[in-house]
């Protein structure tokens, strides 16, 4: 059984067992949570699409871990005006323990 979920304005596609890192949200470490903005829920073959979400469907999870990406340099320069901007940035994550899918 699969769900795709809707969190930080992205989309995931999740199943029981997985982790994923979303974007950073206000949990603590070992805290469970419960995300209940689900697009679609399949299971095998049958797949339940929602409008635009699924009515009574949920995903809990475990918090695991917070942290942060690899940095990604930005590198900006105008060539013949000596003009050279450099800038980094690193994102925050949350990392999540998928437990159980209720459809």
């Amino acid at each position: 059984m699969y769900a795709v979920i809707k969190t930080g304005g992205k989309q995931y596609r999740v199943a029981a067992g997985e982790k994923i890192k979303i974007e950073q949200i206000a949990a603590e470490v070992g805290q469970e949570i419960v995300l209940d903005q689900v697009l679609a829920v399949g299971n095998g073959s049958e797949l339940k699409v929602g409008t635009p979400l699924v009515s009574g469907a949920s995903v809990k999870a475990t918090v695991v871990a917070h942290g942060k990406h690899d940095k990604v340099r930005i590198f900006k320069l105008r060539r013949r005006k000596h003009y050279q901007k450099h800038q980094g940035h690193r994102q925050q994550f949350t990392e999540l323990q998928i437990d159980t899918i209720a459809a």
